[in-house]
């Protein structure tokens, strides 16, 4: 019995093989494989007409060409010592200067920016175009356009451009908060000034903070590479949906070392739709100087936890002064929110419209005291903050 019943099996194989040795002979299609002749036969899938199961070519191809290359132009007056006024042989292979009595030469920079809306709105770093003169957009698909500034936000580095061109490509926003640290990404820019480049990563943390680059910050990490040049560009996820604008890298060498932030696109929508619609971002402000609570400060303080910020510093005829708050006082909260640090203070503040009363409690001297504050407008700052690593 058993002899019959394993020669039935091995008939049964030879069937089989002989089948699929046939169908993939003849009718490759039908196995969803092909035989590809080489040295070593071996069996290749059949290309995917909807792009690779296992690329990110379906997002490269939505993303890119809403992304576009951002050319900033300047004007920069001549010092009266500048080689192009006095030295005739430098005139020679350089050209005079367009007004010998008011001498300026132009400088030049590139980054990257992001179309996000069928208007023709574009989201880029306020770095990305500060103090330039004139703005050129060159698109991924060959056109250009002469760009104006609507408005910017240096405290998040954030800018709004638009451009008046017919049916530009628009990005789609992604789900921020459901992003999660290991997500896979692209960052799309031109760095270098190279041309257009996609560059994959994951999402290595969510939420940073003090770093030093912005005022307000909470940027997406990701190992994904980001070079001078790829500032305002996109960074996508795996559906080629915007999750941030590429802002910054952390490197001693100017190259990147696998740590870029981005910041998030729902910080930057925000921005971009108050600028639209008042000119500029209306945030709360105290008028006071915040320091982080360090272990040292808390074992002096005799403080349970090492939790609030202490007044360092309070501006005089400010908000904060005139509600009593004096320096030395450690903010716990703000209105019924606990404050941890700084950063979540100025963030908790920058909430709150201007006019409106708040509660802030205080410790001071041991003992908690509420102040009653009427929130004032912050005022917008002259300058950018410093610090970045990835300067164009």
């Amino acid at each position: 019995m058993l002899k019959k019943t394993w020669l039935y099996f091995s008939q049964a194989a030879t069937v089989v093989v002989a089948v699929m040795f046939v169908v993939t002979t003849l009718k490759p299609e039908w196995s969803g494989f092909r035989l590809v002749s080489s040295i070593v036969q071996v069996f290749e899938a059949r290309p995917n007409p909807q792009g690779s199961a296992f690329g990110f070519s379906e997002a490269s191809k939505r993303a890119m060409p809403a992304v576009v290359n951002i050319f900033t132009t300047q004007q920069v007056r001549l010092p009266a010592e500048h080689p192009l006024l006095d030295d005739p042989q430098f005139r020679k292979y350089f050209g005079e200067p367009e007004d010998p009595k008011d001498p300026k030469e132009r400088s030049s920079s590139l980054g990257s920016g992001v179309i996000v809306s069928p208007q023709g709105y574009i989201l880029t770093n306020h770095h990305v175009i500060e103090s330039a003169d004139e703005i050129e957009v060159a698109l991924a698909d060959g056109r250009k356009a002469i760009a104006r500034v609507v408005g910017s936000d240096p405290e998040t580095d954030i800018a709004v451009l638009k451009i008046d061109i017919k049916d530009p490509p628009s990005i789609v926003f992604g789900h921020v908060n459901q992003a999660q640290v290991g997500d896979m990404v692209l960052a799309i820019g031109n760095p270098f000034g190279v041309g257009q480049t996609v560059t994959m990563g994951i999402i290595s943390a969510l939420g940073r903070s003090h770093l030093g680059i912005n005022t307000f910050e909470n940027f997406i990490q990701t190992d994904a590479a980001i070079n001078p040049g790829n500032s305002g560009g996109a960074l996508v996820d795996a559906q080629g949906n915007l999750l941030g604008i590429n802002t910054a890298i952390y490197s001693r060498s100017g190259g990147s070392l696998g740590i870029g932030f981005a910041i998030p696109a729902n910080t930057a929508r925000q921005v971009m739709e108050a600028i639209i619609t008042t000119g500029a971002v209306v945030r709360g402000y105290i008028g006071v100087e915040p320091q982080d609570i360090t272990p040292e400060l808390a074992e002096a303080f005799k403080l349970p936890k090492q939790e609030g910020t202490i007044i360092s510093g309070v501006m005089r005829g400010g908000p904060a002064d005139k509600a009593g708050i004096k320096v030395g006082d450690i903010l716990l909260k703000v209105g019924d929110a606990p404050v941890r640090d700084t950063t979540e203070m100025l963030n908790m503040i920058a909430q709150l419209q201007p006019e409106q009363n708040s509660k802030l409690l205080v410790l001071r001297n041991g003992k908690e005291v509420t102040a009653d504050v009427k929130i004032g407008r912050r005022p917008t700052p002259p300058k950018m903050l410093r610090g970045r690593e990835d300067e164009e």
